[in-house]
Protein backbone atom coordinates (compact mmCIF):
# COMPACT_ATOMS: atom_id res chain seq x y z
CA UNK A 1 0.00 0.00 0.00
CA UNK A 2 2.32 1.80 -0.06
CA UNK A 3 2.81 3.52 0.82
CA UNK A 4 1.53 5.52 0.32
CA UNK A 5 -0.87 3.09 2.25
CA UNK A 6 -1.87 -0.24 4.51
CA UNK A 7 -4.45 -1.10 6.49
CA UNK A 8 -3.98 -1.09 10.46
CA UNK A 9 -3.16 -4.65 10.67
CA UNK A 10 -5.17 -4.21 14.06
CA UNK A 11 -2.53 -5.34 11.97
CA UNK A 12 9.59 14.74 22.55
CA UNK A 13 12.85 15.62 21.07
CA UNK A 14 13.21 16.71 17.93
CA UNK A 15 16.73 15.23 17.36
CA UNK A 16 18.88 12.27 18.27
CA UNK A 17 22.07 12.60 19.58
CA UNK A 18 23.28 9.77 17.47
CA UNK A 19 22.96 7.19 14.45
CA UNK A 20 21.75 10.38 12.24
CA UNK A 21 22.92 11.88 9.17
CA UNK A 22 23.43 15.22 8.61
CA UNK A 23 23.98 17.93 11.33
CA UNK A 24 21.74 19.98 13.27
CA UNK A 25 22.84 21.94 16.53
CA UNK A 26 26.35 19.81 17.01
CA UNK A 27 23.91 16.45 16.85
CA UNK A 28 22.82 14.49 14.21
CA UNK A 29 19.10 15.22 12.98
CA UNK A 30 17.40 12.60 11.22
CA UNK A 31 17.31 13.18 7.62
CA UNK A 32 14.58 11.65 5.43
CA UNK A 33 14.56 8.46 4.15
CA UNK A 34 12.53 9.41 0.98
CA UNK A 35 14.39 9.80 -2.01
CA UNK A 36 12.89 12.10 -4.94
CA UNK A 37 11.29 10.12 -7.69
CA UNK A 38 11.84 7.22 -5.40
CA UNK A 39 9.90 4.80 -7.08
CA UNK A 40 11.03 3.78 -10.94
CA UNK A 41 8.87 4.37 -13.99
CA UNK A 42 7.23 7.26 -13.23
CA UNK A 43 6.37 10.59 -14.92
CA UNK A 44 9.17 13.50 -14.19
CA UNK A 45 6.28 15.98 -14.40
CA UNK A 46 4.96 16.40 -11.47
CA UNK A 47 1.25 16.26 -10.21
CA UNK A 48 -0.28 18.41 -7.50
CA UNK A 49 -2.41 17.63 -5.05
CA UNK A 50 -5.82 19.67 -4.25
CA UNK A 51 -4.21 20.70 -0.66
CA UNK A 52 -0.50 21.97 -2.32
CA UNK A 53 -1.59 25.80 -0.93
CA UNK A 54 -2.29 24.60 2.65
CA UNK A 55 1.33 22.86 2.16
CA UNK A 56 2.54 26.22 1.28
CA UNK A 57 0.98 27.95 4.13
CA UNK A 58 2.28 25.60 6.73
CA UNK A 59 6.16 26.28 5.03
CA UNK A 60 6.11 22.43 3.64
CA UNK A 61 9.15 21.11 2.29
CA UNK A 62 8.43 19.55 -1.37
CA UNK A 63 9.65 17.05 -3.09
CA UNK A 64 8.80 14.67 -5.63
CA UNK A 65 7.25 11.52 -5.02
CA UNK A 66 6.04 8.94 -7.56
CA UNK A 67 5.08 11.02 -9.94
CA UNK A 68 3.62 13.68 -7.39
CA UNK A 69 4.56 17.03 -5.66
CA UNK A 70 4.48 15.82 -1.98
CA UNK A 71 5.26 17.58 1.91
CA UNK A 72 8.38 15.19 2.98
CA UNK A 73 8.10 17.35 6.11
CA UNK A 74 7.37 20.58 7.34
CA UNK A 75 9.57 21.16 10.06
CA UNK A 76 11.10 18.46 12.31
CA UNK A 77 10.57 14.64 10.72
CA UNK A 78 11.38 13.32 14.17
CA UNK A 79 9.01 15.60 15.84
CA UNK A 80 6.40 14.82 13.55
CA UNK A 81 6.92 11.36 13.91
CA UNK A 82 6.74 11.57 17.87
CA UNK A 83 3.15 14.11 17.13
CA UNK A 84 1.77 10.25 15.75
CA UNK A 85 3.76 8.31 18.42
CA UNK A 86 1.92 9.85 21.42
CA UNK A 87 -0.88 12.50 19.86
CA UNK A 88 -2.57 13.22 16.25
CA UNK A 89 -0.92 13.88 13.16
CA UNK A 90 -2.24 14.40 9.71
CA UNK A 91 -1.15 13.22 6.07
CA UNK A 92 -2.00 14.27 2.91
CA UNK A 93 -2.61 11.00 0.65
CA UNK A 94 -4.94 13.12 -2.64
CA UNK A 95 -2.02 11.15 -4.61
CA UNK A 96 -3.39 7.97 -3.71
CA UNK A 97 -5.58 6.22 -6.75
CA UNK A 98 -9.30 5.76 -6.33
CA UNK A 99 -10.95 3.28 -8.78
CA UNK A 100 -14.40 2.47 -8.09
CA UNK A 101 -16.58 -0.97 -9.43
CA UNK A 102 -20.09 -1.05 -9.40
CA UNK A 103 -22.61 -3.57 -10.78
CA UNK A 104 -24.05 -6.86 -10.53
CA UNK A 105 -21.12 -9.22 -10.22
CA UNK A 106 -18.78 -7.01 -8.75
CA UNK A 107 -17.93 -9.00 -5.60
CA UNK A 108 -17.18 -12.53 -7.45
CA UNK A 109 -15.33 -10.67 -10.56
CA UNK A 110 -13.16 -8.59 -7.57
CA UNK A 111 -12.77 -12.22 -5.68
CA UNK A 112 -10.86 -13.07 -9.40
CA UNK A 113 -8.90 -10.86 -9.30
CA UNK A 114 -7.69 -10.44 -5.80
CA UNK A 115 -5.92 -12.07 -3.31
CA UNK A 116 -7.94 -11.70 0.02
CA UNK A 117 -11.76 -13.03 0.10
CA UNK A 118 -14.21 -10.19 -0.54
CA UNK A 119 -17.02 -12.35 0.20
CA UNK A 120 -15.97 -11.80 4.04
CA UNK A 121 -16.58 -8.15 3.44
CA UNK A 122 -20.11 -6.98 4.73
CA UNK A 123 -21.46 -3.42 3.51
CA UNK A 124 -19.12 -0.63 5.28
CA UNK A 125 -16.03 -3.17 5.72
CA UNK A 126 -12.66 -3.40 4.40
CA UNK A 127 -9.93 -5.08 3.74
CA UNK A 128 -5.88 -5.53 2.73
CA UNK A 129 -5.11 -6.91 0.11
CA UNK A 130 -3.13 -7.83 -3.87
CA UNK A 131 -3.56 -7.26 -6.94
CA UNK A 132 -1.13 -9.61 -8.30
CA UNK A 133 0.24 -10.50 -12.07
CA UNK A 134 -0.18 -14.18 -13.75
CA UNK A 135 3.27 -14.89 -12.14
CA UNK A 136 1.87 -14.09 -8.80
CA UNK A 137 4.16 -11.13 -8.47
CA UNK A 138 2.25 -7.97 -6.89
CA UNK A 139 0.81 -4.93 -8.97
CA UNK A 140 -0.28 -3.48 -5.98
CA UNK A 141 -1.07 -4.01 -2.22
CA UNK A 142 -4.59 -1.66 -1.51
CA UNK A 143 -7.33 -1.46 0.85
CA UNK A 144 -10.85 -2.47 -0.53
CA UNK A 145 -14.05 -1.17 0.81
CA UNK A 146 -17.60 -2.65 0.34
CA UNK A 147 -19.57 0.09 0.40
CA UNK A 148 -22.65 -1.36 -0.74
CA UNK A 149 -23.65 -5.03 -1.78
CA UNK A 150 -22.48 -4.33 -5.42
CA UNK A 151 -20.68 -0.87 -4.72
CA UNK A 152 -16.03 -0.93 -3.70
CA UNK A 153 -13.65 1.51 -3.47
CA UNK A 154 -10.06 0.19 -4.23
CA UNK A 155 -7.83 3.01 -2.75
CA UNK A 156 -4.41 2.13 -4.70
CA UNK A 157 -0.65 3.26 -4.79
CA UNK A 158 0.05 6.28 -6.30
CA UNK A 159 2.62 5.18 -8.63
CA UNK A 160 0.49 2.07 -9.21
CA UNK A 161 -3.23 3.67 -10.15
CA UNK A 162 -2.49 3.69 -14.21
CA UNK A 163 -0.68 -0.28 -13.91
CA UNK A 164 -3.37 -1.90 -11.78
CA UNK A 165 -6.38 0.47 -13.91
CA UNK A 166 -4.84 -0.93 -16.99
CA UNK A 167 -5.16 -4.57 -15.65
CA UNK A 168 -8.21 -4.69 -14.10
CA UNK A 169 -9.59 -3.13 -17.34
CA UNK A 170 -8.12 -6.24 -19.27
CA UNK A 171 -9.54 -8.43 -17.20
CA UNK A 172 -12.62 -6.97 -17.05
CA UNK A 173 -14.77 -9.58 -19.17
CA UNK A 174 -18.44 -9.06 -17.53
CA UNK A 175 -20.36 -5.82 -19.40
CA UNK A 176 -22.41 -4.89 -16.59
CA UNK A 177 -19.23 -4.70 -14.41
CA UNK A 178 -18.43 -0.60 -14.33
CA UNK A 179 -14.89 -0.04 -13.65
CA UNK A 180 -13.67 3.63 -13.12
CA UNK A 181 -10.79 5.79 -12.38
CA UNK A 182 -12.14 8.56 -9.75
CA UNK A 183 -8.63 9.69 -8.67
CA UNK A 184 -8.31 13.00 -10.29
CA UNK A 185 -12.03 14.04 -8.63
CA UNK A 186 -10.94 13.37 -4.82
CA UNK A 187 -8.76 14.55 -2.03
CA UNK A 188 -7.89 12.15 1.01
CA UNK A 189 -5.76 12.85 4.60
CA UNK A 190 -4.88 10.35 7.21
CA UNK A 191 -5.17 11.18 10.49
CA UNK A 192 -3.32 9.33 12.76
CA UNK A 193 -2.30 8.71 16.34
CA UNK A 194 -3.82 7.42 19.98
CA UNK A 195 -5.51 10.96 20.33
CA UNK A 196 -7.08 10.40 16.79
CA UNK A 197 -11.11 9.87 18.60
CA UNK A 198 -10.85 13.21 20.57
CA UNK A 199 -10.14 15.22 17.38
CA UNK A 200 -12.31 13.43 15.47
CA UNK A 201 -15.38 14.29 17.57
CA UNK A 202 -14.35 17.80 17.55
CA UNK A 203 -13.89 17.76 13.71
CA UNK A 204 -17.14 16.09 13.30
CA UNK A 205 -19.06 18.13 15.91
CA UNK A 206 -19.84 14.95 18.36
CA UNK A 207 -19.70 11.97 15.70
CA UNK A 208 -17.98 8.99 16.87
CA UNK A 209 -15.51 7.18 14.71
CA UNK A 210 -16.43 3.72 12.55
CA UNK A 211 -14.98 0.74 14.24
CA UNK A 212 -11.76 -0.67 13.02
CA UNK A 213 -11.50 -1.57 9.34
CA UNK A 214 -15.07 -0.02 8.81
CA UNK A 215 -16.27 2.64 6.40
CA UNK A 216 -18.74 5.59 7.44
CA UNK A 217 -20.39 7.63 4.66
CA UNK A 218 -22.24 10.45 5.40
CA UNK A 219 -23.04 14.26 4.36
CA UNK A 220 -22.07 17.23 6.24
CA UNK A 221 -21.72 21.06 6.08
CA UNK A 222 -22.72 20.26 2.33
CA UNK A 223 -19.93 18.11 2.47
CA UNK A 224 -20.05 14.10 1.00
CA UNK A 225 -17.35 12.05 3.19
CA UNK A 226 -16.30 8.64 3.64
CA UNK A 227 -14.31 7.87 6.78
CA UNK A 228 -12.48 4.60 6.87
CA UNK A 229 -10.95 3.31 10.49
CA UNK A 230 -7.49 2.66 8.54
CA UNK A 231 -4.07 3.67 8.49
CA UNK A 232 -0.44 3.18 7.75
CA UNK A 233 1.22 4.05 10.95
CA UNK A 234 0.53 1.21 13.53
CA UNK A 235 -1.40 3.74 15.38
CA UNK A 236 -5.10 4.47 15.97
CA UNK A 237 -6.47 6.45 12.79
CA UNK A 238 -9.08 7.10 9.83
CA UNK A 239 -8.38 7.96 6.20
CA UNK A 240 -11.04 10.70 4.94
CA UNK A 241 -11.37 11.17 1.30
CA UNK A 242 -13.87 13.85 -0.37
CA UNK A 243 -14.23 15.72 -3.56
CA UNK A 244 -11.03 17.38 -4.30
CA UNK A 245 -12.51 21.23 -3.73
CA UNK A 246 -13.74 20.22 -0.21
CA UNK A 247 -9.75 18.74 0.81
CA UNK A 248 -8.36 21.89 1.79
CA UNK A 249 -11.42 22.78 4.01
CA UNK A 250 -11.08 19.48 6.15
CA UNK A 251 -7.51 19.35 6.45
CA UNK A 252 -7.84 22.70 8.02
CA UNK A 253 -10.35 21.56 10.26
CA UNK A 254 -7.85 19.49 11.46
CA UNK A 255 -5.26 21.26 12.23
CA UNK A 256 -7.49 23.90 14.20
CA UNK A 257 -9.23 20.51 15.99
CA UNK A 258 -5.64 19.28 17.07
CA UNK A 259 -4.09 17.14 14.33
CA UNK A 260 -0.39 18.33 13.33
CA UNK A 261 0.74 18.13 9.83
CA UNK A 262 3.04 15.15 9.17
CA UNK A 263 5.28 14.72 5.68
CA UNK A 264 6.04 11.79 3.75
CA UNK A 265 9.62 11.50 6.10
CA UNK A 266 7.60 10.57 9.16
CA UNK A 267 5.37 8.84 7.21
CA UNK A 268 8.26 6.36 6.00
CA UNK A 269 9.82 5.70 9.94
CA UNK A 270 6.26 5.03 10.91
CA UNK A 271 5.35 2.44 8.32
CA UNK A 272 8.49 0.70 8.64
CA UNK A 273 8.77 0.33 12.31
CA UNK A 274 5.58 -1.36 12.42
CA UNK A 275 7.37 -3.31 9.17
CA UNK A 276 4.71 -2.14 6.85
CA UNK A 277 5.73 -2.82 3.06
CA UNK A 278 6.47 -0.33 0.60
CA UNK A 279 4.93 -0.62 -2.92
CA UNK A 280 8.12 -0.26 -5.56
CA UNK A 281 10.60 -1.54 -2.82
CA UNK A 282 9.29 -3.97 -0.62
CA UNK A 283 6.85 -5.06 -3.24
CA UNK A 284 7.30 -5.60 -6.86
CA UNK A 285 6.27 -7.81 -9.35
CA UNK A 286 9.05 -9.94 -8.78
CA UNK A 287 7.98 -10.90 -5.76
CA UNK A 288 4.76 -12.90 -4.58
CA UNK A 289 3.27 -11.77 -0.90
CA UNK A 290 4.44 -15.14 0.01
CA UNK A 291 8.10 -14.20 -0.44
CA UNK A 292 7.05 -11.02 1.34
CA UNK A 293 5.46 -12.40 4.29
CA UNK A 294 2.06 -11.73 3.77
CA UNK A 295 0.10 -14.66 3.17
CA UNK A 296 -2.61 -13.84 5.56
CA UNK A 297 -4.07 -11.47 3.26
CA UNK A 298 -3.85 -14.40 0.69
CA UNK A 299 -7.07 -16.93 0.77
CA UNK A 300 -5.69 -20.41 -1.25
CA UNK A 301 -8.91 -21.60 -0.48
CA UNK A 302 -10.43 -19.60 -2.69
CA UNK A 303 -11.32 -21.70 -6.08
CA UNK A 304 -9.43 -19.20 -8.37
CA UNK A 305 -7.79 -15.47 -8.67
CA UNK A 306 -4.74 -14.61 -10.55
CA UNK A 307 -1.37 -15.85 -9.33
CA UNK A 308 -2.89 -18.85 -7.14
CA UNK A 309 -1.22 -21.58 -9.21
CA UNK A 310 2.15 -19.66 -8.51
CA UNK A 311 1.16 -19.39 -4.86
CA UNK A 312 0.10 -22.38 -4.51
CA UNK A 313 3.01 -24.14 -6.05
CA UNK A 314 5.59 -21.74 -3.41
CA UNK A 315 3.27 -23.31 -1.18
CA UNK A 316 4.32 -26.69 -1.62
CA UNK A 317 7.27 -26.41 -2.69
CA UNK A 318 8.87 -23.35 0.03
CA UNK A 319 10.55 -20.46 -0.86
CA UNK A 320 14.01 -19.61 -1.29
CA UNK A 321 13.67 -16.54 0.18
CA UNK A 322 11.82 -13.99 2.52
CA UNK A 323 11.68 -10.61 3.46
CA UNK A 324 13.42 -10.11 6.69
CA UNK A 325 13.32 -7.51 9.35
CA UNK A 326 17.01 -6.09 10.17
CA UNK A 327 17.96 -3.95 13.58
CA UNK A 328 21.43 -2.48 14.00
CA UNK A 329 22.70 -3.42 16.71
CA UNK A 330 25.13 -0.08 17.09
CA UNK A 331 24.55 3.29 15.68
CA UNK A 332 26.25 4.29 12.66
CA UNK A 333 25.52 6.46 9.22
CA UNK A 334 22.15 5.94 8.43
CA UNK A 335 21.29 2.87 6.50
CA UNK A 336 18.99 3.25 3.48
CA UNK A 337 17.58 1.33 0.76
CA UNK A 338 20.20 -0.44 -1.64
CA UNK A 339 22.81 -1.48 1.29
CA UNK A 340 24.36 -4.29 1.19
CA UNK A 341 23.40 -7.16 3.81
CA UNK A 342 26.65 -9.65 4.67
CA UNK A 343 26.68 -13.05 6.54
CA UNK A 344 29.48 -12.98 9.43
CA UNK A 345 32.16 -15.19 6.96
CA UNK A 346 31.35 -12.05 4.62
CA UNK A 347 28.99 -14.09 2.06
CA UNK A 348 26.83 -10.92 0.33
CA UNK A 349 22.95 -12.16 1.59
CA UNK A 350 21.05 -9.12 -0.25
CA UNK A 351 20.56 -5.70 0.02
CA UNK A 352 18.09 -3.39 2.20
CA UNK A 353 14.52 -2.87 0.55
CA UNK A 354 14.10 0.13 3.56
CA UNK A 355 15.98 1.28 5.66
CA UNK A 356 16.08 4.10 8.02
CA UNK A 357 16.71 5.48 11.80
CA UNK A 358 13.70 4.55 14.27
CA UNK A 359 13.02 7.40 16.29
CA UNK A 360 11.54 5.05 18.50
CA UNK A 361 13.45 2.34 18.74
CA UNK A 362 16.98 4.81 18.30
CA UNK A 363 19.03 2.96 16.26
CA UNK A 364 18.69 1.59 12.14
CA UNK A 365 15.98 -0.64 11.10
CA UNK A 366 15.49 -2.27 7.54
CA UNK A 367 13.97 -5.37 5.37
CA UNK A 368 15.57 -7.39 3.45
CA UNK A 369 15.12 -10.00 0.86
CA UNK A 370 17.29 -12.72 2.69
CA UNK A 371 17.82 -16.70 2.34
CA UNK A 372 15.09 -18.62 4.46
CA UNK A 373 17.49 -20.09 6.84
CA UNK A 374 19.49 -16.64 7.40
CA UNK A 375 15.58 -15.39 8.27
CA UNK A 376 15.50 -16.82 11.74
CA UNK A 377 15.30 -14.36 14.33
CA UNK A 378 18.28 -13.57 16.53
CA UNK A 379 20.69 -14.32 13.27
CA UNK A 380 23.65 -12.13 13.21
CA UNK A 381 24.39 -10.18 10.19
CA UNK A 382 26.08 -6.85 8.84
CA UNK A 383 25.03 -4.01 6.78
CA UNK A 384 27.25 -1.91 4.75
CA UNK A 385 27.02 1.58 4.48
CA UNK A 386 29.98 3.42 2.98
CA UNK A 387 32.21 0.96 3.34
CA UNK A 388 31.69 0.13 7.31
CA UNK A 389 30.39 -3.22 8.56
CA UNK A 390 27.21 -2.16 11.23
CA UNK A 391 26.59 -5.16 13.10
CA UNK A 392 22.53 -6.17 13.00
CA UNK A 393 20.53 -9.21 13.79
CA UNK A 394 17.13 -10.34 12.06
CA UNK A 395 14.19 -8.90 14.90
CA UNK A 396 11.19 -9.65 15.37
CA UNK A 397 7.78 -8.01 13.89
CA UNK A 398 6.86 -5.31 14.88
CA UNK A 399 10.06 -3.14 15.82
CA UNK A 400 8.30 -0.92 17.48
CA UNK A 401 5.31 -1.84 20.06
CA UNK A 402 3.90 0.27 22.89
CA UNK A 403 5.21 -0.36 26.06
Amino acid sequence: MSPGKAIHLIFGSSELKRGTGGRKGGKRSLTSPIRPHSIPGVSRELKETPLREVHLELGAKLVGFAGWEMPIRYGSILEEHQSVRQGTGIFDISHMGHLHVEGPGSSEWLNRMLTNNVEKLSDGEAQYTFLLNEEGGVIDDLILYRLEESSFLLVVNAARVAEAFAWMRANKTEEEIDLTDQSAEMAGMAVQGPLVAEVYSRIMGGRTLPRRNEVDSFEIEGHRLTVCRTGYTGEDGFELFCRAGAGSYWFRRALEDGARACGLGARDTLRLEMCYPLNGSDLSSERTPLESGLGFFVDLEKEDFVGREVLLAQKSEGLSEVLTPLICLESGPPIRPGCKVFAPDGQELGRLTSGTLSPSVGVGIGMAYLPCDIAQVGTAVSVEVRGRMIPAEVSKKPFYKKA
